[in-house]
């Protein structure tokens, strides 16, 4: 097992017969262990393939019905879930420690013997695909968030979490199609195990012993998993929506820590723009939250959405058309100001403080540390070591910040937009380059 690196979160990794895991022997009565398999939207062959993986999870395996898990689960008192990114589907039990053995058993159990039947697929699984297109076609903010994926990268990350309302889902996801994708989606080099509150030689134990007969990738999965290295595009989308208004403007990013084009400035960058406040009664420090107190009808957040070769780093704006529409002009103003150095020390070290505080608390979060853990062992062969990346953010200069805002400004932007469109401005409009 490789020594672990400095820190109390800091994970210790192995390899189980190709089966690459980490743990991480953190104080408590739980344990969470979770299984990262790099088959989110961004790989899945067809529309709906990566939500089919993440809904027939803990449907019913060769050995055990739907109802005998959900039993013995109860009568252990664990949890079970699943979720799907844009890079990842993600399978998990959350449970008391000593249950150890029997969930990990589990886990490997589901992805390597769920049976994908026809009558499952067409009463549940389907139907709760149709619940979340109708939920995305009511978000205006999920519309543009995907949207200005799709602006941004095309293909690849570039496809909806979920499928729009009218994606021919029927014509492509039947229950063989997915099983032969679950095949190559849960094969033993294109995925990770990752505990939480495990005991370092006992979770290699069990992993010794429960997943060392996963498959390897058979040769017609290897040209789906082909990681093709993601190209920033940009533009602009419009859409006409009425019942609500959304704004998402976009630049390139960083990459995730365990990625190869990581970039820390942009993380400053995004805890500078901000928009919302972490302080009670206060409009806080970051640029935008007080560039926009005349704006009350809109509401704004900055995120750094990072991923294994790429990032994209966006402002979501929503509330009023009037209002999103002033509070757009201000967006681009202060990234203009930030590119000509006009931002104080002392604001400087707050957005540094913060963003360090934000990389250090989303890798103690369970589904965000688990998920970058899992798919850094699985793109890089690295896990997320949250003490390197906070060390890295520490060191990010002031002139690296300048330099980072002039270029995204000065190059090509994403902007996408939901709402009444008659009111709602068009990039060149609030000054952009698309």
């Amino acid at each position: 097992m490789a020594a672990a690196a400095s820190g109390s979160f800091s994970y210790e990794t192995g390899d189980a017969s190709g089966v690459k895991y980490a743990s991480r022997n953190l104080p408590g009565p739980t344990t969470t262990v979770a299984v990262v398999a790099r088959a989110g939207t961004r790989f899945q062959p067809l529309p709906g393939f990566s939500e089919g993986l993440e809904k027939f999870a803990f449907k019913g395996t060769e050995r055990r019905s739907q109802l005998r898990i959900c039993r013995e689960s109860e009568l252990l008192g664990g949890r079970l879930f699943s979720y799907h990114t844009r890079e990842n589907v993600v399978l998990g039990a959350k449970f008391l420690s000593d249950d150890l053995p029997y969930f990990t058993e589990l886990l490997s159990e589901v992805i390597s013997q769920t049976k994908f039947t026809r009558h499952e697929l067409n009463e549940e699984v389907l139907p709760n695909i149709k619940l979340a297109q109708k939920r995305l076609l009511g978000q205006t903010s999920d519309l543009a968030i995907n949207s200005a994926h799709g602006i941004a990268f095309h293909r690849g990350l570039g496809q909806p979490l979920h499928p729009t309302s009218s994606a021919p889902l029927t014509k492509y996801l039947n229950n063989e199609l997915l099983q032969q994708f679950a095949k190559v989606a849960y094969a033993k080099n294109n995925l990770a195990v990752v505990a939480n509150g495990a005991d370092a030689s006992e979770f290699s134990k069990w992993m010794k012993e429960f997943f060392s007969d996963i498959s390897s990738m058979p040769e017609q999965g290897a040209e789906i998993f082909k990681v093709i290295q993601t190209k920033y595009h940009g533009g602009e989308e419009r859409i006409a929506h009425d019942s609500g208004n959304s704004m998402v403007v976009a630049f390139p990013g960083s990459s995730s820590f365990t990625g190869g084009f990581w970039k820390p400035e942009v993380a400053v960058l995004a805890s500078l723009l901000g928009g919302e406040t972490s302080i009670k009664w206060s409009p806080g420090f970051s640029l935008l939250s007080k560039a926009t107190e005349a704006f009350p009808g809109a509401h704004i957040s900055t995120t750094n959405a990072t991923y294994s070769d790429a990032g994209l780093l966006y402002i979501l704006l929503t509330g009023t058309a009037g209002d999103i529409r002033s509070a757009s002009q201000e967006v681009v103003n202060k990234i203009k100001s930030i590119a000509a150095g006009e931002v104080s020390n002392e604001d400087f070290k707050k957005a540094v403080a913060a963003a360090k505080f934000k990389a250090l608390d989303a890798g103690q979060n369970l589904n965000i540390g688990l998920e970058a853990t899992g798919a850094g062992l699985v793109s890089g062969g690295k896990a997320h070591q949250i003490d390197e990346a906070s060390k890295s953010i520490e060191k990010v200069s002031e002139s690296q910040l300048k330099t980072i805002a002039k270029t995204l400004i000065e190059g090509k932007a994403t902007v996408a937009t939901v709402g009444d469109l008659y009111q709602l401005p068009y990039a060149e409009e609030i000054g952009l380059r698309i």
